[in-house]
């Protein structure tokens, strides 16, 4: 079916080539208000900057995993796994970057790819996912759904895009079910 979601895995080539709809999701996510670390004013080319430099080069050496949602041929959404954790935290990951386009949110897409998320975590043998998110922020509930708790929060930890108010973060995480 030609509007059917798509959950799939880029690798740092695919990414590459598929730069502008991720630089155009990030920036839209951004102008919605999404406090994903930037502020306003916040161009395209910064957009693309970010996936260039921050999240291409872990890509290609293997401490990050791209998921990302299509649907009618278009990209809607997408969520990074980062593996790339200390040696004494071998069982854990963070879910960074959780993005769906506003025009595409509340049809279930951040929903299925967390549960993308949660299955290459298991897959690689990882038992904790942690995150945060800006307390307050509309994915929070979305996260407690899914089964993460709330570790604490922290207040003055960023700022907003919009006013440059500081906003609090609430540190989440989720222990996955690992087979014996």
């Amino acid at each position: 079916m030609k509007d059917e979601l798509t959950i799939a895995v880029l690798s740092a080539e695919e990414a590459g080539r598929h730069l502008a709809d991720l630089a155009s999701l990030l920036h839209a996510c951004v102008h919605d208000g999404a406090s994903i670390g930037f502020v306003l004013p916040f161009s395209l080319a910064e957009a693309e900057a970010f996936w260039r430099g921050k999240v291409l080069p872990p890509l290609g050496a293997g401490g990050r995993i791209l998921l990302v949602a299509w649907q009618g041929g278009r990209l809607v959404g997408s969520v990074q796994l980062v593996t790339d954790t200390p040696p004494n935290q071998p069982h854990r990951a963070e879910a960074a970057k959780l993005l769906v386009d506003p025009a595409c949110r509340r049809r279930g897409i951040g929903r299925a790819l967390m549960a993308a998320l949660e299955a290459h975590s298991l897959a690689l043998g990882r038992s904790l996912i942690t995150l945060d998110t800006r307390s307050g922020d509309k994915a929070e509930p979305l996260y407690a759904a899914l089964g993460f708790a709330t570790a604490g929060v922290i207040p003055g930890y960023c700022r907003d895009p919009f006013d440059g108010r500081l906003d609090a973060t609430t540190i989440m995480f989720k222990a996955l079910p690992v087979a014996p």
